[in-house]
């Protein structure tokens, strides 16, 4: 019995922590303004809280609905005050929220503003947020949803970047521009001050 009990909470976490259809890297050719320290990335749980930091290889997760009814998709982006990432229930949590409505979503592990990692660290998870909008209008048609209704949303720290792309879209940030594919997202949820 207790091996059985064992067995599966191992099956249970790891089916949450795989529950993403795809992992996408940002900049699969490089990170634009990353200094040359070498620090791996730090994700710890904590009351129940997954806590990530030192992101060097910004990232989406895609989610898919099993059964799509909308062709609208959102980018989520967790918070934690600039200072670390609360992924789980400000990320993944929400991202399963949408796929149980029908909706895809996207979770972005976005740069943190940090001085010991990026040159001008305080545009890098703004042209994170842009990179992704970027990524999913382009791959619009492979993703299954309307170049047109691309949604960003955030918690706390989050919300607040959400709320920066969802202002600041005139200018591409950073090195990685591409003028063909416009960064402005079609709707936003500005969650900074509410917390699931």
């Amino acid at each position: 019995m207790k091996y059985l009990l064992s067995t599966l909470v191992i099956i249970t976490l790891f089916s949450n922590i795989f529950a993403q259809d795809e992992t996408i890297l940002l900049y699969p050719d490089g990170v634009p303004g990353l200094k040359g320290v070498q620090i791996p990335e730090d994700s710890k749980t904590t009351d129940g809280v997954t806590r990530v930091k030192d992101i060097t290889q910004p990232t989406m997760y895609l989610y898919q609905p099993k059964e799509k009814t909308s062709d609208a998709t959102v980018i989520i982006c967790p918070g934690g005050g600039y200072s670390i990432l609360a992924i789980d229930h400000e990320g993944y949590d929400i991202a399963k929220w949408f796929n149980d409505r029908g909706m895809i979503a996207f979770v972005l592990k976005y740069r943190l503003p940090q001085e010991n990692l990026f040159d001008n660290k305080e545009i890098r998870p703004l042209q994170d947020a842009q990179q992704a909008i970027r990524i999913v209008r382009k791959h619009a048609a492979k993703y299954g949803i309307s170049p047109d209704k691309i949604g960003i949303m955030g918690f706390s720290a989050g919300g607040h970047l959400a709320s920066t792309a969802s202002t600041h879209f005139k200018i591409q940030v950073g090195e990685i521009t591409d003028s063909t594919v416009s960064v402005r997202p079609d709707f936003s949820f500005d969650l900074s001050r509410y917390y699931v």
